[in-house]
């Protein structure tokens, strides 16, 4: 049998035929890995550079593709305006999105006015404001969608670039800004084709209310030593002011202070919330006004706050005003030349209000120990301030003092300091700052805080007397010199104490040969000597009794952490007001040994434990207990105790 061959156009016809049977896949399907699912779903011009998909999608509605539309963004964005396929929802978050790009492109050329980038981040902040609170859909029914979350960022980082932009340039403005922060109230200001009213009302400026000298983006900054950054979600731009000291604060560093000006100085680097809102009732009135307003709010007195119809959470940041406080204060080496005594030291305690003063929170008062400054609450203050509940209730007022300076003249001037600070902000001393104060001290700033909420009841002098031999007349008026530095009551404000890592009864540390080395390093300034020339005097002439050391003379802060100091010694047991709640918390670095003769390397126990206490709280830790977490778990715990108790 013969088989005819077939015919060759049939062959070439065999591909396709298979192709038809088979089908060819026009689209196909891949798997992807969670992460590149969230990138593709909330990638946009702020954390890739690019487009978002909602923005992408909206211009293939219209007929559009990203590049082409960013090569004429100008006529992209005209044509987004007034296309029909479009939802206002879809229109308006895309064309903020566009314009953020364009400020973005306008930030990076090299040869741009600094008006254009702001004017087109005000732009950005406009269509954002828009679609917020103008759409159908209000923003609580949008609250879980991912498109909202982008346009509140577009919004949020718009009014943070615009201001701080306008900031920046303010020597452009028609007008320049006034030297006054009060001269801004209300004030309107003109710039570029906008026309700007200033609200200041929620803002809580300090005392002398000058305008700051600088105005940054929170987000911008990051810090090393901190373990946490606090901030709180929600509208409008996180910034910090940082404001100049105030001009009644002289001497050769301002930031230290001198003999002469207040002992105390309100927050210099306060957070503060930006808010842009756009004049219009309708959206129609919002596309087309050239009018809008600047709200700058205080973050820790306002949580929320009324836009347009809602009423949305207020952003915060609550660490960086810290945080950048103290980068810029130079307390690590300030705090060891103040301990020798050499140029440029502190001679008297210095009160640092961490934000603007509030009469409706209680106070947090920490005092630092030997050698140190507030840099030693770094986390702890930074872990207060950002717990919610604690945030609102209290304000920590930080206390720097000069460590070489004895016992009994710093705990005399602190006190000093405290009164007047109190006495200044609260003059009636009824708001409820004046009341129930916390004192929170670590090593030497823990024995100082026992001094202030104990009761010296004449012991102190009696003892003097009875350890010196002089004429009576020599006694009453070394009695009376020293009465002021030796005699004292608890301070009535303080209802509640944290002792930590405190040597209440001394270290015999203080007494090794190291630390005697550290003290002959250690010189008073001649302003404290001065204030105890005569008394120095009149102890060197008397003559101690039989086996008796005289209990006052001027030593420096090592020989007073002596568990053989006389002032250490004769203070150590002093009563405690039975009206002050207090605390221990105390490190312990040898696990080994009994917890009676443990100690924290520097501090024993036996020295740190105190009779009494509400509660007290061993941790394994060195000296510096403060910096541990279980510590500041602790103390986070006692202060809010405080605020359910009696």
């Amino acid at each position: 049998m013969r088989f005819r061959r077939p015919c060759r156009p049939l062959l070439w016809l065999l591909p396709a035929c298979l192709a038809l049977l088979t089908g060819c896949a026009g689209v196909k399907v891949s798997s992807i890995q969670p992460s590149d699912y969230l990138a593709q779903r909330r990638a946009d011009v702020l954390t890739s550079g690019q487009l978002s998909p909602a923005t992408r999608e909206s211009l293939r509605v219209m007929g559009s593709e990203a590049k082409p539309c960013l090569a004429d963004a100008a006529a992209c964005r005209t044509a987004l305006r007034s296309s029909a396929g479009l939802t206002d929802e879809q229109r308006l978050s895309a064309l903020s999105e566009l314009w953020a790009r364009e400020a973005m492109d306008q930030e990076r050329a090299p040869a741009t006015q600094p008006g254009q980038a702001v004017d087109a981040w005000l732009e950005s902040a406009r269509y954002a404001w828009a679609y917020l609170f103008f759409t159908e859909r209000d923003p609580t029914a949008r609250a879980f969608e991912d498109r909202q979350t982008q346009v509140r960022d577009y919004y949020n980082y718009a009014v943070q670039q615009a201001i701080t932009g306008m900031f920046r340039y303010r020597s452009t403005l028609s007008e320049p800004l006034p030297a006054d922060l009060d001269a801004l109230q209300g004030d309107r200001t003109q710039w570029q084709q906008w026309l700007l009213t200033m609200d200041l009302s929620g803002l809580r400026q300090p005392a002398h209310r000058v305008m700051p000298q600088e105005l940054l983006a929170a987000t911008s900054l990051t810090f090393s030593g901190l373990r946490n950054i606090y901030r709180r979600d929600g509208f409008g731009a996180e910034l910090v002011a940082v404001f100049p000291p105030p001009p009644e604060a002289v001497g050769p560093d301002p930031r230290w202070g001198s003999m002469q000006g207040p002992p105390y100085q309100e927050a210099l680097f306060p957070a503060i919330t930006a808010l842009l809102q756009f004049d219009g009732g309708t959206l129609p009135e919002v596309l087309s006004t050239q009018s809008l307003t600047v709200r700058l709010l205080d973050p820790y007195r306002q949580r929320e706050v009324q836009l347009a119809d809602s009423r949305v959470p207020l952003a915060g940041n609550f660490t960086s005003g810290y945080g950048l406080w103290l980068a810029r204060s130079g307390f690590s080496t300030q705090a060891l030349r103040s301990l020798l005594g050499v140029g440029n030291g502190i001679v008297r305690p210095q009160i640092y209000l961490m934000q603007p003063y509030d009469p409706s929170r209680r106070v947090v008062v920490m005092l630092h120990g030997l050698a140190s400054s507030p840099e030693a609450w770094i986390n702890v203050a930074n872990e207060v301030l950002g717990d919610e509940l604690l945030r609102s209730n209290y304000q920590i007022w930080q206390v720097y003092y000069p460590t070489n300076a004895p016992l009994a003249l710093n705990h005399h001037a602190i006190r000093a300091a405290l009164q007047e600070t109190l006495e200044h902000f609260d003059p009636s001393g009824q708001a409820p700052a004046s009341q129930n104060l916390t004192l929170v001290g670590h090593s030497m700033g823990g024995v100082l805080s026992r001094l202030m909420v104990s009761s010296t009841q004449g012991n102190i002098l009696d003892a003097m007397t009875m350890a010196l031999e002089m004429p009576a007349r020599t006694q009453r008026q070394l009695r009376g010199q020293l009465a002021e530095y030796l005699e004292f009551e608890p301070l009535p404000q303080v209802r509640n104490a944290i002792f930590v890592a405190a040597p209440h009864r001394g270290t015999s540390f203080a007494n090794h040969r190291l630390a005697r080395w550290a003290a002959n390093l250690i010189t008073l300034p001649f302003s404290m000597v001065e204030q105890f020339a005569d008394v120095t005097l009149a102890i060197a002439n008397a003559a101690p009794r039989t086996g008796k050391q005289g209990l006052f003379r001027i030593p420096n802060s090592i020989d007073n952490l002596s568990d053989q100091d006389p002032f250490i010694r004769a203070t150590a047991d002093l009563p405690i007001s039975s009206f002050v709640r207090y605390h221990s918390i105390i490190g312990n670095d040898t696990p080994k040994l009994p917890l009676e003769e443990s100690s924290d390397g520097i501090v024993p126990y036996a020295s740190a434990h105190l009779a009494g206490a509400e509660s007290e709280r061993v941790i394994p830790s060195g000296h510096s207990v403060q910096e541990q977490p279980q510590a500041i778990v602790e103390i986070r715990r006692i202060l809010r105790s405080q605020l359910t108790g009696p």
